[in-house]
């Protein structure tokens, strides 16, 4: 994260917190994240984070003709209940940039996804339109993860808290809910960051760990309307999608046949 904290100190220099501030003041309260995604009724169904992403580390580039805005459109018009915008430049492709873009277009709630290690950048994601931050257990100490959330709430956002494993599920699984349960949420990232491989069924096998799991949001290796039915026979009800729509050459299709 040594180059993310670089970055961190740039953004700072060149866009002081009392700038980010008054940008704040401008804006009206942030989209309900939360609230779009749970659903405290119907077990039935699922409510889809539909992920803008050009490319990745693991995958290279994804989506040749890639158009931020156009794609959210898709999302938004084939029932996704939110979506997830990729803002790490290196790696995937993103600029933060594409958040008000995208809010612009459409009445989503968007989560910024990038690699957030200090404060600023909770400040920074508010004032560039997000209405939700992803928080990676792996890459935060247990007072960074509680400061943030802190803070996030402060600011009207919802927070997804990710983790990859049991070890990290304990560790961080009193924060969730904290400080207000109706702005908190919990990734399970289906990932192995040894081999990169994905497997949903890692959120099955961690589903029966969390108390709640009406907060659950499965990440990474979904493809199927047959995915989905299994993490609701899980009672995860939330899923997040960018690799497997991205690579669809009609995304919209796509989501409808994965909704279906």
């Amino acid at each position: 994260m040594k180059r993310k904290r670089i970055e961190v100190e740039q953004a700072q220099q060149a866009v002081p917190i009392d700038e980010l501030r008054e940008r704040i003041g401008e804006l009206g309260r942030p989209r309900n994240f939360f609230q779009a995604v749970v659903d405290h009724g119907s077990t039935t169904r699922t409510r889809l984070i539909a992920e803008v992403k050009r490319k990745s580390p693991s995958a290279g580039v994804i989506r040749e003709d890639f158009d931020p805005v156009a794609i959210a459109r898709h999302y938004h018009a084939a029932g996704a209940s939110a979506i997830s915008c990729l803002t790490d430049t290196d790696d995937f492709g993103g600029q933060l940039e594409f958040i008000h873009a995208i809010r612009d277009a459409i009445p989503l709630p968007v989560l910024r996804k990038d690699f957030i290690v200090d404060p600023y950048q909770i400040w920074e994601s508010r004032a560039a339109g997000a209405d939700a931050v992803l928080l990676i257990a792996e890459c935060l100490r247990e007072s960074e993860i509680i400061d943030f959330q802190i803070l996030s709430v402060e600011l009207g956002m919802t927070t997804l808290l990710e983790v990859h494993d049991a070890e990290q599920l304990y560790r961080v699984a009193n924060h969730v809910g904290f400080p207000h349960a109706g702005y908190s949420l919990l990734g399970i990232n289906n990932r192995n960051l040894r081999t990169m491989k994905t497997d949903i069924n890692h959120s099955l096998r961690m589903a029966d760990l969390v108390d709640d799991a009406r907060v659950l949001v499965s990440e990474s290796g979904i493809t199927s309307a047959n995915d989905l039915a299994r993490l609701r026979a899980h009672g995860i009800h939330i899923v997040l999608v960018g690799e497997h729509l991205m690579r669809q050459p009609d995304i919209e299709q796509a989501v409808r046949d994965l909704l279906k």
